[in-house]
Formats: C-alpha cells, sequence, structure tokens
C-alpha cells in the first residue's frame, strides 16, 4: 500500500491536507482580519508561505520556541483573534504541553492547535519526530476538541469549523496527499463520525490518514469474501461519537480500531471503553503502533510493519470473523 497513489479507480486523488489548511486559512482571513498564524519555523512545513506574502500582518514567527508559541497564541486569542498555532506535532504536544494545558484549556483561550507532520510522517526521522503520544496526552486535559481530518473535504470544514468554535482545538496533519473518500458525503458535523463505506458485517472505525487503508481493506473483504464493512472516518477523538459507536456495535459485528498513534490512550481505547461500560461486548481489535521501540522507516513502511494497512487490516478483519 503507498499513501500517495491510488490503488482504487472509485477515487479521486486531492492534496495534502496540510495544503488545504493553508488555502482554506487564505480564503478565511481575506474577509477576516482576525485571522492570526502563529508559526515556531513552521511557515515552509506548515505550507503557510502563501498566506504570509498574502496577510504579512496576519502572521507571527516565534522561531524554534513551541513553549512560547502556545503563550503568544494564548495572548492573541485572549485579545479577540482566531488564532490557527503551527508547529510539528511532535513538539507542539510534548515541549508546550503545559502551556497548552494552563494557557489555552485552563484559561479558556480559544485557540486552533495544529499539529502538522504527525504520527510517523516523519519516517525515518524517528521516534524524536514521530507524534505517536499527542491524541493520549489531551484527552487528559479537560476542555480541548481533537480532530484528525481523512480527507481534504473535512480538512477544509474542520478549519472552518475551528474558526469559529470559540473554544481550544487539536486539529492533526500529515504530510501526504489524500485521497476524497466519498464524494457524495458531503456531511460534516463537528463530533460526529462519517461513515464512508456502508456495511453490516464488520466495521472499522479510524482518524486521519489511516481512514484510507480502512477502506482499501474493506473493499478486499467485499471482493473477495462478501464481507459488508462500514468504515467510519472518526475525525473528532474527542468529544467521540458515542451514538454513532453504539450503534455500530448494536449487532454484535466485531470491531477494529485504526489511529495512526500508540495503542495506548487513543481513539482504540476511548471506543473500547466506552463500549465496555456500556455493556457491549463486541470483538474488538485496536491497531495502532505498539508499546515498543518503533521500526524506522518511512510511513508506509511503518504503516505495512504494524498492520495500518490494506493488507493488514485485511487478516485482522479475517481473524476477527474467523474466515
Amino acid at each position: 500500500m503507498e499513501l500517495d497513489k491510488i490503488e482504487e479507480k472509485d477515487l479521486k486523488m486531492g492534496k495534502a491536507n496540510q495544503e488545504v489548511f493553508s488555502e482554506t486559512m487564505q480564503a478565511l482571513a481575506e474577509t477576516d482580519r482576525n485571522i492570526i498564524a502563529v508559526t515556531s519555523d513552521s511557515r515552509g512545513s506548515g505550507k503557510l508561505v502563501p498566506f504570509g506574502q498574502k496577510y504579512p500582518n496576519q502572521i507571527v514567527e516565534v522561531g524554534i520556541a513551541e513553549q512560547n508559541l502556545v503563550g503568544v497564541a494564548a495572548g492573541l486569542a485572549s485579545a479577540g483573534k482566531k488564532v490557527f498555532a503551527v508547529s510539528p506535532a511532535c513538539f507542539l504536544s510534548a515541549r508546550a504541553l503545559e502551556q497548552i494545558k494552563n494557557d489555552v484549556c485552563y484559561s479558556d483561550n480559544p485557540v486552533t492547535l495544529v499539529g502538522i507532520s504527525s504520527g510517523v510522517s516523519y519516517g525515518a526521522l524517528g521516534t524524536t519526530h514521530h507524534s505517536l503520544h499527542d491524541y493520549a496526552v489531551l484527552r487528559a486535559i479537560n476542555n480541548i476538541a481533537i480532530v484528525a481530518p481523512a480527507d481534504n473535504f473535512e480538512t477544509e470544514q474542520a478549519v472552518r469549523f475551528a474558526a469559529e468554535h470559540g473554544k481550544p482545538v487539536y486539529m492533526r496533519f500529515g504530510k501526504k496527499a489524500m485521497p476524497f473518500l466519498d464524494e457524495n458525503n458531503t456531511n460534516f458535523e463537528f463530533g460526529k463520525g462519517r461513515v464512508v463505506r456502508e456495511g453490516n458485517d464488520l466495521a472499522i472505525i479510524a482518524c486521519g490518514e489511516t481512514v484510507y487503508p480502512a477502506w482499501l481493506a474493506a473493499k478486499k473483504l467485499e471482493d473477495e469474501h462478501g464481507i459488508r464493512t462500514a468504515v467510519v472516518s472518526m475525525h473528532t477523538i474527542k468529544p467521540l461519537d458515542v451514538k454513532l459507536l453504539e450503534e455500530l456495535a448494536s449487532n454484535g459485528r466485531p470491531i477494529i480500531t485504526v489511529e495512526e498513534h500508540m495503542v495506548n490512550g487513543g481513539l482504540g481505547e476511548a471506543c473500547a471503553s466506552h463500549l465496555f461500560q456500556k455493556g457491549y461486548k463486541n470483538p474488538f481489535k485496536i491497531v495502532g503502533i505498539p508499546d515498543e521501540y518503533t521500526v524506522t522507516g518511512s510511513q508506509v513502511e511503518i504503516f505495512n510493519h504494524y498492520g495500518i494497512s490494506k493488507e493488514g487490516l485485511y487478516e485482522t478483519g479475517k481473524k476477527l470473523l474467523k474466515i
């Protein structure tokens, strides 16, 4: 599986979600001078060079200083600005965690924290540059939403939502160009999962760049075994769409969760915790990065190694279904 190539003729390739983020920011800033981007030497990697050229008075560069980034963003937000603080996800969610907790969430400043090059997007740069902890640490902090769009449509809608939300948001983007997962499904609602493939035999709940391999695995299960698999882009990880989650579990079907994150503390554990506490007993499998030293390689190589791929999820689905 290659995330930068289309394997299925029914899907159309789009851009990297980070590029759509920048384009949406430019569109918003055209009519709203309160839109502000704050970057930590991440204008280029965040695809915000065109934004800075068009709106030089609406971008602030703090250098490689993530704690300052969040503090400055919180101060601007407290003065009525609609602030997007942009930095590599691995550094933003670790180095600046105290500022996120206190200056943004505890102080209720409406900053959108944008973690770019998330998950294992940095590939062979290794563990220091991987953000496999961000869902876990931020889920444990009150008063912050966590959003991981899967495709360009979800990205544009999520950015527009965050600009008007008036509350803290953490938004996560990878680097790869992503396909449009369901051009007929143009419904986006914050806090509500988006069903991009229908089915009653199995459910795969994914987020961010893992939704595409989940879609491919579902198609292979149907083509080869007639298994109809529901695929959900659970783009809002916090608050979780528990209503949809319970609907998926109601017929007893097996459930797989998939995330570009450690298996501890992320989407899978959030889903499992809710379902178990509600009394559901569906066969359940969390697919993500295990609690070990992460292998080194490209994003695709790491995905393939840990089964976050068409073939890996296909095999996981067969095991849960016992076929």
